[in-house]
């Protein structure tokens, strides 16, 4: 069913009054618990969201879940920075490895199916024990519809099956994104990747009061604001997020970018594994022979998981069939293929360069153990001056370059990658 479909730029009191009318139509509740996603969606809006859930039930919402998927726990700076007015107490950690239940299994046949025969395996749909606690009469699971690389577009049950989901279901969900090649499902709502999910929410979710909240965002003026609402418990809900997100966080240049700039926001990726977002989103605008220099100031790891960071280090971004071989012969690689998908994703597949440019947190070694480039970071920015540089294209001392302020707001693309 759907609650709310609301479209235009919409303000905090907007937003409010919208959520109350969902509310109440869902009724009186004893007990809530909300899903909002970690502080890596901090343009979500969803932190003001959850916020608007506290006020309006109050001690009803004894429990917030972020969904932090593989991500690090969040700081409690973070929390209070992300969700003013939320109590700390209310906040729980989700633990993708051990703290989930297994509701039910994704068969070989379907995996086979929509991988287009590429993969032979079934996956165990699993979520946090929480969501089975029949105590919580109402489930929201709040954040922001936005292109992505391993579903097409982010949120709706990839915040359940992920984000606070099961290290089977991650992993292999994962790797079926990059088997199929992100390029065709990236900015897509319906992929081979959704259609899993999509399964698993039909199948084995059913009982459990989820209503999804989800948020459609874009960058006005040099701000972020809402530029939809929509609110409802099954793929219509989403559907509709999914169509006014591809309007407005997709950008289509008009010429394939020859060098291109991105900025990780220190506040918000201190990881390859968030950062990568520099290589995902940009590729299919970038010509071949294309330079991307990914400036980040923060960067301390590459997997915010120890595993993941160990295997990131040990076999590095060096194309896919590389990356496959690999999975073949080591069985580490095999029980974490989500860190095998990451790996494709991350890596140019030669066709350009990736110069990561970071501050004292990573060496130059280790930069280059994985097989980036590495770039001198006060060097760069002496030379581009990225607080000067618009969103877009600018010219810097005769040379034309493509800036991107923050990779996760959007999807970039020039015409002759992206014709469907």
């Amino acid at each position: 069913m759907l609650y709310c479909s609301k479209t235009g730029t919409l303000g905090p009191g907007q937003v409010r009054e919208a959520l109350g009318e969902v509310f109440a139509a869902l009724g009186k509740r004893k007990r809530v618990l909300a899903i909002p996603p970690d502080f890596t969606r901090l343009n979500s809006f969803a932190g003001p969201i959850t916020g608007m859930v506290q006020d309006y039930y109050g001690d009803a919402l004894t429990d917030v879940l972020p969904a932090l998927g593989t991500h690090s726990a969040m700081t409690p700076e973070q929390i209070a920075g992300m969700f003013p007015g939320v109590p700390a107490g209310k906040f729980r950690v989700h633990d993708w490895r051990n703290g989930v239940e297994t509701v039910g299994v994704v068969p070989r046949e379907y995996i086979e199916k929509v991988s287009e025969g590429r993969l032979h395996y079934s996956m165990k749909a699993q979520v946090n024990r929480m969501l089975l606690d029949p105590s919580f009469d109402l489930i929201l699971s709040i954040g922001q519809v936005v292109p992505h690389e391993v579903v097409g577009m982010a949120n709706y049950t990839k915040n359940i099956f992920v984000g606070v989901g099961g290290s089977d279901f991650i992993n292999k969900s994962h790797f079926i994104g990059a088997s199929y090649g992100l390029e065709r499902i990236m900015g897509r709502a319906s992929s081979p990747v959704r259609d899993v999910f999509e399964y698993a929410r039909e199948h084995f979710l059913g009982g459990i009061p989820i209503v999804y909240i989800l948020t459609v965002r874009a960058k006005e003026g040099g701000e972020m604001v809402t530029k939809g609402l929509f609110a409802g418990d099954d793929f219509e809900c989403f559907r509709r997020a999914a169509e006014l997100s591809l309007e407005t966080n997709f950008i289509m240049v008009d010429k394939p970018i020859r060098k291109c700039l991105v900025w990780l926001d220190p506040s918000e990726f201190k990881s390859t594994w968030l950062g990568n977002k520099a290589v995902y989103r940009t590729r299919m605008a970038l010509a071949d022979g294309a330079e991307l220099i990914v400036m980040a100031p923060a960067l301390k790891e590459f997997g915010e998981d120890r595993t993941i960071d160990t295997l990131i280090r040990k076999y590095g971004y060096k194309g896919t069939t590389h990356t496959l071989e690999c999975t073949e012969a080591n069985a580490e690689l095999r029980e974490n293929l989500g860190a095998s998908a990451h790996l494709i994703h991350g890596s140019s597949e030669g066709r350009f360069t990736i110069t990561y440019a970071p501050g004292d947190g990573m060496t130059r070694e280790e930069i280059e153990s994985v097989g980036y480039r590495w770039g001198d970071l006060d060097s760069i920015m002496e030379r581009y001056h990225p607080e000067t540089l618009k969103d877009g294209w600018n010219t810097v001392c005769g040379e034309e370059v493509y800036f991107i302020s923050n990779p996760a707001l959007g999807l970039w693309a020039c015409r002759d990658r992206f014709r469907d």
